[in-house]
């Protein structure tokens, strides 16, 4: 229990310090090459933030367990939304610049109508994997074409934009290492308690392991919430829901056939997808998601992990 609870103090201690020179590197990077800081929020640390996903995913596909990569993409991609960017506007309201988010927005919501349409037929394939994964080819070189249209002039300048480039790198490699390690041993230790408390394997996968994964992405959106960073938060958010859909279930979709149950099917896949959906009036409204609707999106989620509890205890079946 000790040892546990060592873990859980180190990783947090991996994941604030990590997200703060993540956010101070990636920031950097924008200012040197005169881009928009949501293109490296969308790439760079999407990518360095959804790494957990992947590793966990492909793991479990090697390992004869592929539904658990099904279920981590899934859960992560809900929580992403409704606890992350939920509970970074409770610290601090998330502001955007409607254009770009709407151009983002509109490859997330594609990902994710065709990660729905591929799941209702109850398996991920191979054909499907390539599909996705040229998907995120697509939406590199997407972003790409337009960095140069977008106007960066609200980027503010990061304290470390003057070093160099090897220094900058290293920061910003060195941040997402310790995220990831971070995450690796926050979750180590909260599953070993939950198993001491005789937590369910079940719970703990859908909670700790969705959560647990999607610790980068809350640590780092907080990070850059309160920075003001708004596009590095928000484009955190967005690319990594859209890596975690093309990069992390396109690849082991190739590795390895993804079964999906009922569940996903008829439950999880569709919050995730309705989650998404929610996201679009809130930051189209007024262009910010301010705390109340920060707090209703944490109060969704609660009641999410709620209707799971429900499901592992039976009260709740899909046939």
């Amino acid at each position: 229990m000790l040892y546990a609870l060592f873990l859980i103090v180190v990783g947090l201690i991996l994941l604030v310090a990590g997200a703060e020179y993540t956010v101070r590197g990636a920031v950097a990077i924008a200012n040197k090459l005169k881009i928009p800081m949501i293109i490296v929020g969308l790439t760079v640390v999407a990518l360095g933030t959804s790494l957990p996903e992947f590793i966990v995913s492909v793991k479990a596909a090697l390992s004869g367990s592929a539904g658990i990569s099904i279920g981590n993409v899934v859960g992560s991609n809900i929580a992403n939304v409704l606890l992350i960017l939920g509970a970074a506007a409770v610290f601090h309201p998330i502001k955007c610049r409607r254009r770009i988010f709407l151009r983002n927005y509109k490859f997330l919501f594609l990902v994710s109508a065709i990660f729905v349409a591929f799941a209702m037929n109850g398996k991920f394939i191979f054909w499907q994997g390539i599909i996705m994964l040229g998907l995120l080819v697509a939406f590199i070189y997407y972003n790409y074409k337009n960095s140069s249209k977008v106007a960066v002039s609200e980027d503010s300048l990061s304290p470390i934009a003057h070093k160099s480039w090897f220094y900058v790198t290293m920061v910003t490699v060195l941040g997402l290492v310790a995220i990831m390690y971070g995450a690796d041993f926050l979750v180590g230790g909260a599953t070993t308690i939950a198993k001491i408390w005789g937590v369910s394997d079940e719970i703990i996968g859908l909670t700790i392991v969705a959560v647990g994964t999607s610790l980068p992405e809350l640590a780092t959106t907080i990070v850059a919430a309160v920075k003001k960073q708004n596009d590095v938060a928000l484009g955190n958010i967005i690319g990594s829901n859209i890596w975690n859909i093309v990069f992390i279930m396109g690849f082991t979709s190739v590795v390895t056939d993804v079964p999906v149950s009922k569940q996903f099917m008829y439950y999880d896949v569709w919050v995730m997808f309705l989650s998404t959906l929610l996201l679009y009036p809130v930051m189209m409204t007024k262009a910010r998601m301010n705390r109340v609707e920060g707090t209703v999106f944490v109060s969704i989620y609660a009641l999410y992990i709620l209707s799971q509890i429900m499901i592992v205890k039976g009260y709740w079946t899909f046939g």
